[in-house]
């Protein structure tokens, strides 16, 4: 991976939340132990919090860990990072308060020309303020390759087709789209990547990988936690626009669209568009939503809610390579354990030649683990030892802290490396939003529309009682083992 060498200073706006001081601000530390930062490098923090450099720097300490580095150097290190960092109280839609930034940035940069990376941290209702604030300043730099200005924004893309599109609109208003960074950090994990190297850097699945060889796809996702802290902001979401609209589909998209004409940013995103559009519309008859007992005690929910901490929703595509294939994708929090997983579901061989007395062998099945413990298996069918021949499925077993040596990146790590180095290929292009947007705006109108009632299931199982029927009518295994 390529070192960015240049001068560059990072801004974080919302530097004191949850997210810059567990993922953001972690992430460049563990660049800046290997080596991947500049000498010149400055991170400032900017935040309404009351903050000072030396509280903001004890702050940031208590969530650095020396991954990549020797025990011995990891204060020294750590010192090293933290001096490298600033911040700067003022208000979000506020332009004196960027105006007192950039002061403060150019007495840091010492008049030199940085690449500029600005963070955006925060949640899209102050993304209209801070945009045009952050414009007024003068901070954003516009059509220059070198030094540049890039922009890093965050999921939600908006609620919807139409809101997502209105952000868009006012996005453009201030930066350019060779700007701006819409980063999915699932598409930064590490077997999320190896979906493009497994598929197409091996001659042993792609001639099997569509309807003739595999009958069905299974995106699922869990977790064991509850909302917790994130109750305010989940109760205006919901599981769908949380997980299911950007996570998953992202992932499907990987798993299913044609290999790209070239294998760069824009033939790998002109390829995940064209899967996506091939998606239907998401139909609310081929949904089951859920709601885990207690989630309306939760801190900042509704005492009425009829948001959703589940969803099974069933996908169908129209092009050729997928025609007649069932898709389901699924998502649940306070489930039974924490997982995400990618599981391929081959047709049985053909000619029933080894079939017998007990049945037929069951068919292969590929699990592409990304979370935890990463692994790829592959169920192949083996005959047991012994005189009789009788068959049963093995697993072909990858797992990768077996396999590999090396610490895994965090997918922050990767991400906010390839954002410096200007490659977006892991970054949501406009043309993807938009056509992941309308796989499920339909959907999501029809559950506020009608008030669709979630199903309770119980904390800690494997979700609602009624996504059995679903799977059931999918071909697909549910509980998933």
């Amino acid at each position: 991976m390529k070192m960015f060498d240049g001068p560059l200073t990072v801004a974080i706006a919302g530097a004191s939340g949850d997210l810059a001081r567990r993922k953001i601000v972690p992430a460049f530390f563990s660049l800046f132990c290997q080596g991947f930062l500049p000498d010149k490098f400055n991170l400032i923090g900017f935040a309404r919090t009351e903050l000072d450099d030396d509280s903001f720097r004890n702050m940031l300490r208590e969530n650095l860990a020396c991954r990549y580095s020797p025990p011995a150097s990891c204060h020294e290190l750590m010192d090293g990072f933290l001096s490298r960092c600033f911040y700067v109280q003022g208000l979000y839609d506020s332009r004196a308060s960027f105006l007192d930034m950039y002061s403060r940035l150019r007495e840091i940069e010492g008049g030199a020309d940085c690449c500029r990376l600005f963070y955006l941290a925060v949640p899209p209702s102050v993304f209209a303020g801070l945009s045009d604030a952050l414009a007024g300043s003068g901070l954003v730099a516009c059509g220059r390759e070198y030094p540049w200005t890039r922009v890093v924004i965050e999921k939600p893309f908006g609620e919807d087709r139409n809101s997502s599109d209105r952000l868009a609109a006012m996005l453009a208003r201030v930066f350019t789209e060779d700007q701006l960074y819409r980063i999915d950090h699932y598409l930064g994990k590490e077997l999320v990547q190896n979906l493009l190297v497994l598929r197409f850097a091996n001659v042993t699945f792609e001639p099997v990988w569509n309807r003739h060889f595999i009958r069905a796809v299974h995106i699922d996702w869990r977790e064991a936690q509850k909302v917790g802290a994130r109750g305010r902001y989940f109760d205006s979401y919901g599981i769908i626009r949380d997980v299911v609209q950007n996570h998953l589909l992202q992932i499907l998209a990987l798993t299913v669209m044609d290999e790209p004409n070239r294998m760069d940013a824009a033939g790998i995103r002109e390829a995940k568009t064209r899967a996506l559009k091939a998606i239907e519309p998401a139909d609310i008859h081929d949904a089951v939503l859920g709601q885990y007992g207690g989630y309306r005690l939760e801190p900042g929910v509704d005492a009425q809610s009829q948001t959703a901490t589940f969803a099974g929703v069933g996908l169908k595509m129209t092009c050729e390579r997928w025609r007649g294939v069932p898709i389901l994708v699924t998502a649940g929090k306070a489930m039974d354990r924490s997982l995400t997983e990618v599981r391929i579901l081959f047709r049985p061989a053909a000619g029933g030649k080894f079939c017998g007395r007990s049945g037929c062998p069951p068919a292969n099945r590929m699990v592409i683990r990304v979370q935890p413990a990463e692994a790829i298996w592959l169920d192949v069918i083996m005959k047991r030892p012994g005189l009789d021949v009788a068959l049963e499925s093995r697993p072909l077993d990858l797992q990768y802290s077996e396999a590999f040596a090396r610490t895994i990146p965090d997918a922050y790590e990767r991400l906010l490396l390839d954002v410096l180095n200007g490659d977006k290929s892991l970054f949501i292009s406009l043309d993807e939003l938009s056509a992941a947007w309308d796989v499920f705006t339909p959907l999501l109108h029809e559950i506020d529309r009608s008030k669709a009632a979630p199903e309770t299931y119980a904390i800690g199982s494997s979700g609602p009682a009624s996504m059995k029927g679903l799977a059931d009518r999918y071909g697909i295994p549910w509980p998933a083992v």
